[in-house]
């Protein structure tokens, strides 16, 4: 690593040496989008993988965890509403009680699940996979996935902060009951969501039925990974400056408009930066640091990679509200175009301080 090397926290999957961190999925969306049946279908499907469920109830009743089929998976539930700062510890100790069972000749199952309640926020089960020393070394946030039903999410973004944060946090989006919407209103669903995520690819689906190799250990939280997989993916979305029209577009590049309509949801916002030239690594772990120091509560998601002065790998960082870890990956290819991108998605945005924070940090 050069001396202008960033000082960004290291990523360190499978520390000392030890088995492979288990790839975690966090299913999350309001109420009645169909999480419970998409985890059904993750049970019972023929994929030869085993799965340990954490359903996450609200109240001290448990309904969820009945609602889940009987399978030979073992379902773990947890009766406080919400996993927030209070309730994190619970979280770590079922996930380090799982871990306890794996050995290193012998998994007692391949990933985990953890189902939020339909009312939760994801940040806080996120950064559970970030602030403890021992989930992290032993587990990966895979992805979060939320279900969105398409016939009442636009009514949800409208009263729902929870529901806006859930379509914002996620790596990827499961559009489910788009049978019971016709073809218009379905464009329009799908504007408002990638208003809200510029980043999450939509997966349509009726009845929770997404093929689920598009959406389970994917690497969704591993912007690297993902960007072999789908080399778009942070790229500006439609409507926003960047954006470049081709046939790999996918929109309809004329009836895409707002119609001069104020949306609800308008709170939660995408923010894309580029910047052409070297960024020195210094500036640019201080300048994150800061931002997400000042802003950090604001800032649901953030994700880049960076081309920094004096090094041949890309940078790749991503934050979760005030934690943010990256580290230098894979080096630059001879044909890739060298550049530095990065996405914001949070709420009271400036997007000409991001631009002019990220070009002060041009080497």
């Amino acid at each position: 690593m050069s001396d202008t090397a960033p000082v960004l926290p290291q990523v360190a999957p499978g520390a000392g040496g030890g088995p492979a961190p288990i790839p975690v999925t966090v299913l999350t969306g309001y109420l009645g989008a169909g999480k419970t049946t998409l985890l059904n279908r993750i049970l019972t499907e023929d994929h030869g993988r085993r799965y340990a469920v954490i359903v996450n109830e609200f109240g001290e009743v448990g309904i969820d965890n009945d609602l889940v089929v009987d399978t030979d998976e073992e379902v773990f539930e947890m009766n406080n509403g919400c996993v927030c700062c209070t309730v994190r510890g619970d979280l770590i100790r079922v996930l380090s009680g799982l871990m306890r069972r794996q050995t290193p000749t012998s998994r007692a199952f391949d990933a985990i699940i953890v189902e939020t309640t339909g009312l939760a926020d994801p940040g806080p089960v996120a950064q559970t996979f970030f602030v403890d020393e021992d989930v992290r070394a032993k587990t990966r946030l895979d992805s979060v996935t939320t279900v969105v039903d398409a016939k009442h999410v636009l009514l949800r973004l409208a009263d729902s902060r929870e529901a806006r944060e859930q379509v914002a946090f996620a790596d990827q989006i499961v559009l489910n009951k788009t049978d019971l919407v016709d073809a218009e209103h379905l464009l329009e669903v799908e504007r408002r969501l990638r208003r809200l995520n510029p980043l999450a690819p939509i997966h349509r689906a009726q009845r929770s039925g997404v093929d689920l190799a598009m959406i389970l250990e994917r690497g969704g939280f591993d912007l690297d990974r993902i960007l072999d997989l789908e080399p778009e993916f942070l790229r500006p979305a439609h409507g926003e400056e960047g954006h470049v029209h081709d046939e790999h577009c996918g929109h309809d590049h004329h009836a895409h408009t707002d119609g001069g309509h104020a949306h609800e949801d308008q709170d939660i916002q995408g923010v894309s930066l580029t910047a052409e030239r070297p960024l020195d690594g210094q500036r640019v772990t201080q300048w994150l640091n800061t931002l997400l120091q000042l802003q950090g509560p604001d800032i649901l998601r953030a994700k880049g990679i960076l081309d920094v002065k004096g090094e041949d790998r890309r940078l790749v960082f991503q934050a979760v509200h005030m934690i943010m870890e990256g580290d230098l990956q894979r080096p630059w290819k001879p044909e890739e175009r060298r550049y530095s991108r990065m996405v914001f998605i949070g709420r009271n945005l400036d997007k000409v301080g991001l631009e002019a924070g990220l070009k002060g940090c041009e080497a």
